[in-house]
């Protein structure tokens, strides 16, 4: 049991290989035991050090408590609004407002700290604006007389 540093990808490899054996057969509070908790710290922190994971965005973080707890778009209507707010802000077309963000930790349980980093909005594409019969927010119609 000689506990070193884990430095390469190769030590970490030996390491995973040591806690997997020991994982369901070592008692606390022994020397293996301690061994066992030494080399998993070691272990997370060098996973910590090499592949760091993403934190994830507000909207992801909802929509993971969402699948969690079997919730629809509609059960978020009484913390976030509208339907048409709801869907805004799932697609990232709106950002979450503070009152929201209180609610969601309130009644969902998802941390300040993940609700309140940022996000880019989604933009909707001038191409899709002229098929959904707009332009520049104008009836279809109306551009068109003016164009004439």
């Amino acid at each position: 049991m000689d506990i070193k540093p884990i430095r390469t990808p190769e030590d970490h490899a030996h390491a995973r290989k040591e806690i997997d054996r020991l994982w369901n057969t070592v008692a606390k509070n022994t020397p293996e035991g301690d061994y066992f908790e030494i080399l998993s710290v070691l272990a997370h922190a060098y996973d910590n050090e090499h592949h760091p994971m993403e934190k994830p965005d507000p909207i992801a973080a909802i929509k993971f408590r969402m699948e969690q707890q079997g919730l629809s778009n509609k059960d978020l209507q009484p913390i976030i609004g509208t339907r048409g707010r709801v869907s805004e802000i799932l697609s990232k077309r709106r950002y979450l407002t503070l009152e929201m963000m209180r609610r969601l930790h309130a009644k969902l349980g998802i941390s300040m700290e993940a609700l309140a980093r940022g996000y880019k909005l989604k933009t909707v594409s001038t191409s899709k604006k002229k098929r959904s019969g707009t332009v520049t927010g104008k009836p279809k119609q109306r551009a068109q007389k003016k164009a004439a």
